[in-house]
């Protein structure tokens, strides 16, 4: 474990060199940070081979075009936030609950922003918080409106265990949650995160279609039952549709990629 760390902070500060340094060759590389150059030469054919170097055809080497994945992703991810914020702001004021903002990092949830509920009661929905995303609303709305390869490479690859009392177990049981879903333009989770905790959660699409966030409202699961779902489950899905817009999505054409 230990020479594997070693092996991770030198290729960090192999990587740290092009903050200041457009382009280097090998030799450069083991000049200026120290490391010995047979080292170098292995880590940054590693690196090469990760996409996180690229060799120009002078035999120097740069970033590669994964860092620019990357750039784009934090970007969008930190737009969300500022763009969701006030919107959820309104939600939050609106019906009073706890409002999260949810990613997808990976198979998990990644919770980037949330509100905390007007009521006495304490919910574990952290900023920096993961949850799988086959469990609770805000992680299974991102689920359902995947494209559908993955989507199901995803119900291929994971285990369903159970969180709480209401977690999802059983894999056909959640396709046809995720189809209803589909359909409705909403999920509903109960006591699946935690006991005795509801949430109500809806889709947030860009200007492709695609979903690139979740927002929900989670609170008591007494007050997201029969008569009381319908008027949070309107006003979620109208802040979902409003922050939607904000990224260019054209709600008239309702063509989301999920199939």
């Amino acid at each position: 474990m230990q020479s594997k760390n070693k092996t991770a902070v030198r290729s960090m500060e192999i990587l740290n060199l092009f903050f200041t340094h457009s382009m280097l060759s090998l030799n450069e590389i083991a000049n200026i940070s120290g490391i010995p150059k047979t080292s170098v030469y292995r880590m940054v054919m590693s690196l090469e081979e990760m996409g996180l170097l690229d060799k120009g055809r002078d035999g120097k080497y740069s970033l590669g075009l994964l860092f620019l994945q990357f750039g784009h992703l934090v970007a969008e991810r930190l737009d969300i936030r500022q763009v969701a914020l006030p919107i959820m702001q309104k939600l939050h004021d609106k019906v009073g609950e706890a409002v999260n903002l949810v990613v997808q990092d990976g198979k998990e949830a990644f919770y980037i922003e949330r509100l905390d509920t007007k009521q006495r009661v304490r919910l574990n929905t952290a900023i920096g918080r993961r949850t799988p995303l086959y469990a609770g609303a805000c992680s299974r709305v991102i689920l359902a409106f995947q494209p559908q390869y993955e989507r199901e490479q995803y119900l291929e690859q994971i285990e369903l265990k159970s969180i709480a009392s209401g977690t999802i177990t059983d894999k056909e049981r959640l396709r046809i949650l995720l189809e209803e879903s589909q359909k409705t333009g909403y999920t509903v989770s109960h006591s699946e995160l935690e006991n005795y905790i509801s949430a109500v959660a809806a889709p947030i699409f860009n200007d492709k279609g695609y979903i690139i966030a979740g927002i929900s409202v989670t609170g008591l699961e007494v007050g997201y039952r029969n008569e009381l779902l319908p008027p949070l489950v309107e006003k979620v899905k109208s802040a979902a549709l409003e922050i939607s817009r904000e990224f260019g999505y054209a709600d008239n054409e309702a063509e989301y990629v999920h199939g």
